[in-house]
């Protein structure tokens, strides 16, 4: 049985007293142990990462940034390995999770721009003789929780940006499919990043407790369920700590009367089945506007989704693969039992699927409910399966509400042709990342990905210049350079102004 440890300078593996399965989501089957750490494992790592942070941030940015093209490019040599890896341990299909580890890279290209990023601000003569300048510089160690749905993604999001702001970083990435953040640690440390740099460190809450609790770690991001954001949000703050923590979603698809059905309906298939539904940027309420727009887009939906292929992970004709393991089945089983106790109209069941040769893999087919309710408990919770469901709006105004008024805040989309309607949905709507006529506005790496209410605990997003702000303190320098003679002393006592 396969064994998989921490990547932690020094250790010399040899498992340890507590373990957890991985499992292959195809066959149900454990295919490997993963060691859970323990608060001697992450002290070892950050004795490792605060011996060797001051060097690296001492490191000018143009040398940082080497060391990311070459695990930039080490990562686009191996994408076939990682994509194969990521897919046995989580269940996504190959396909997606190439775009799962090129989503990552995205950020790592972004953080290749690191001596550009860094560049303070500076005004000479801002007051007599006196030059201001100020400088972003590295928190010191920084650490990763990160979820099971993108183990290559949101790593390389976090790790990559704060380790070119000459910062270590110790990762912790969810014990479901930990073998490419592993992976990934072993080929920064290839890119020429100093041992230690980048450390991973596996385990369950124990070890995210020993993260929050450790008083060498500056900040931590996160990115998971709401009630455990907020937990780690509140337990970080409390120790110190600079937090961000992204929780779950709900996302909307508004479709409006005037919306290009078919396309609609093309995008729809993918982004709420895709990957299973196991995304926290998945699009599983669409609300049609009117009944005529709820009837049409019903009957385009259902031949739509019974051209869905449920595959094995492998199969490169399959639009997703089975869920990560057998508790998150019956989880979102038990969420469709639910829609049908709160008087939802199930009108595809995707329960009770099952594969030939792989009975005993976690598959969910794919579900559709419609006339569903906001005041049901089922439509108010995050799913987190395949599974859409039919919200049915009067009018537009309706429509904007909907989202508006979730708990959850943090991607939504409208289709339209309409300018207007556009221009107003966006600028009203009480949800962070907004597409128009793209179903899941993930936005690029140059600019920042968060979302508001429920979804987010923190004030700073992820990647772009918020994640440089969030990875770096400012620090400002007022200096003068006196000719020698004497200054201003009547005015010494007096709070001093550049006028």
């Amino acid at each position: 049985m396969r064994s998989i440890d921490h990547h932690i300078v020094g250790h010399s593996g040899g498992g340890g007293s507590r373990q957890s399965d991985v499992f292959d989501p195809n066959t149900g089957a454990v295919q490997a142990r993963v060691v859970l750490g323990t608060a001697a494992d992450l002290e070892r790592a950050v004795a490792a990462a605060l011996k060797v942070q001051p060097g690296w941030a001492a490191t000018n940015p143009q040398r940082r940034a080497r060391v990311m093209f070459e695990f930039k490019r080490l990562v686009e040599a191996n994408i076939d390995e990682l994509a194969q890896l990521l897919s046995s341990e989580h269940g996504k299909v190959v396909a997606d999770a190439k775009g799962d580890v090129q989503r990552g890279l995205d950020v790592i290209e972004f953080a290749c721009g690191v001596p550009h990023l860094l560049k303070g601000d500076y005004t000479q003569g801002a007051g007599p003789g006196i030059d201001v300048y100020s400088m972003r510089q590295p928190l010191g160690i920084g650490a990763g929780i990160t979820p099971f749905n993108f183990p290559a993604m949101i790593p390389m999001w976090m790790f990559g940006v704060a380790i070119a702001c000459g910062n270590a970083f110790i990762l912790k990435p969810s014990e479901r499919d930990p073998s490419v953040p592993v992976r990934l640690a072993q080929l920064m440390q290839e890119a020429g990043a100093p041992e230690g740099i980048l450390q991973v460190v596996n385990g369950d809450k124990e070890m995210v407790d020993a993260i929050l609790d450790h008083p060498a770690i500056s900040a931590v991001s996160f990115v998971g369920s709401s009630d455990v954001a907020h937990y780690i949000y509140r337990r970080g703050v409390d120790a110190g700590k600079r937090v961000q923590a992204m929780g779950g979603a709900k996302n909307h698809g508004v479709v409006m009367p005037d919306a290009d059905l078919d396309q609609v309906v093309a995008e729809l298939s993918g982004a709420a089945f895709g990957s299973a539904g196991e995304r926290c940027m998945a699009l599983p309420v669409v609300v049609p506007v009117g009944d005529k727009t709820a009837e049409a887009l019903r009957e385009k939906l259902l031949p739509a989704i019974a051209a869905l292929r449920v595959g094995v992970s492998s199969d490169a004709e399959a639009h997703y693969g089975p869920v990560v393991n057998a508790a998150h089945k019956a989880r979102v089983e038990n969420w469709i039992q639910t829609g049908v106790d709160e008087g939802a109209e199930l009108v595809v069941d995707g329960r009770g699927f099952s594969l030939q040769g792989h009975e005993k893999g976690f598959f969910i087919g794919p579900s559709l409910f419609d006339h569903v309710k906001p005041d049901m408990q089922s439509y108010k919770e995050e799913i987190f399966g395949p599974v859409l469901q039919i919200v049915r709006a009067r009018d537009f105004e309706e429509a904007l509400r909907l989202p508006s008024e979730h708990q959850y805040g943090n991607g939504v989309a409208l289709f339209t042709r309409n300018g207007h309607a556009a221009r107003e949905f966006a600028a009203r709507v009480n949800v962070g990342m907004v597409g128009i006529n793209v179903p899941i506005p993930v936005p690029v790496a140059y600019h920042s990905f968060g979302g508001w209410k429920r979804s987010a605990f923190g004030d700073t997003n992820q990647h772009g210049m918020e994640g440089v702000k969030f990875w770096t303190k400012i620090k400002t320098v007022t200096q003068r350079w006196p000719d020698g003679g004497v200054g201003d002393t009547e005015n010494a006592f007096v709070i001093p102004t550049m006028g």
